[in-house]
């Protein structure tokens, strides 16, 4: 991993000093002076799974959340933006399956010249075990899943990207407020601030039938807080009216991790890997847009034997029009 961490560092810097922007060009189009009425329509998820030598041969066990959809509307004007978004109560995929869960997101965005900061808090409560027939009798085939109405995941998250060309325009990515006339690019820095993890209340993560005496497969909650630094690239076209963009980063971050089982915490402190991933693209004029937008936040912790891997994701499409 750390070989991977510098050369992804090395060719970040080698690509950004070639084809990095001066600066002085004007490849984005703002609309400060418009008012933009936007709304959306998508939906958020935070599957995760845990790895380890389990009982009956299992060596990953895979939690999937229901999904719902969400409804945003807002409105832009200068540096000011304000959306207001509900959940749909309607469930996606089968509530026999996958249940009914419950979930709450709560984020703050802001754009400082070169940095966009980003506070977001996150909790899903409500998570089915894929494939639980397998290895649990009592579930038929045609079910396929095992409920677990009480197992929650949390994800607080503070992060800063600092973008290394002027010219490229969080904005024009984000697509309400401006829009890119031309190619932008340039490299970046995040820096981001984490705790996340998953608990189950009393009871244990794993379902029963692949614990063993071990604590840490008996464990209750595992999670992290996490500190580190994602160097990234970032870049963004158009063509006629149609534009898109992307950004990718590859870094680490110091952890402070843990597992608790029967209110007994056990905490370890290592490395691990960060990925950073957003998209976005559509369709643009300076009267109308409409967007497909989406955003990857990836955890990841290793504990002794034991691996835990969840990405928070939300894909939206956003249309409005400007004033």
């Amino acid at each position: 991993m750390k070989k991977t961490f510098y050369i992804f560092v090395w060719i970040t810097c080698q690509v950004s000093t070639s084809a990095a922007q001066t600066g002085d060009t004007v490849n984005y189009q703002l609309f400060k002076e418009h008012i933009v009425i936007f709304s959306d329509l998508g939906f958020n998820s935070a599957p995760f799974n845990i790895r380890d030598h389990y009982a009956l041969g299992v060596k990953k066990v895979n939690y999937r959340n229901n999904i719902k959809p969400v409804v945003g509307v807002g409105v832009a004007y200068k540096w000011f933006v304000l959306r207001v978004g509900f959940t749909i109560p309607l469930n996606i995929l089968n509530e026999t399956k996958f249940g009914d869960p419950t979930y709450f997101d709560f984020g703050f965005k802001a754009n400082i010249k070169q940095t966009f900061c980003n506070l977001s808090f996150r909790n899903y409560s409500g998570y089915a075990v894929e494939n639980a027939y397998k290895f649990n009798d009592s579930i038929t085939p045609n079910t396929q899943n095992a409920l677990m109405p009480s197992t929650r995941s949390t994800s607080i998250s503070a992060n800063v990207w600092y973008l290394g060309d002027k010219s490229f325009k969080m904005a024009a990515f984000q697509g309400r407020s401006a829009h890119f006339t031309g190619e932008a690019k340039t490299w970046y820095l995040k820096g981001t601030l984490n705790y996340f993890g998953v608990s189950n209340d009393s009871r244990t993560i794993i379902p029963t039938e692949l614990t063993d005496s071990t604590d840490i497969q008996n464990a209750q909650g595992i999670g992290a807080i996490d500190l580190g630094v994602i160097p990234g690239y970032a870049y963004a076209n158009r063509v006629k009216n149609w534009q898109f963009g992307m950004f990718l980063g590859l870094g680490g971050v110091i952890q402070s991790k843990y597992y608790l089982k029967d209110d007994v915490m056990r905490s370890f402190l290592g490395l691990a890997p960060r990925l950073d991933l957003k998209f976005s693209g559509g369709y643009s004029r300076p009267d109308f847009f409409i967007l497909l937008v989406s955003d990857f936040d990836v955890k990841s912790l290793k504990i002794q034997a034991l691996k835990y891997n969840q990405t928070y994701y939300n894909i939206r499409i956003v249309s409005g029009f400007r004033f």
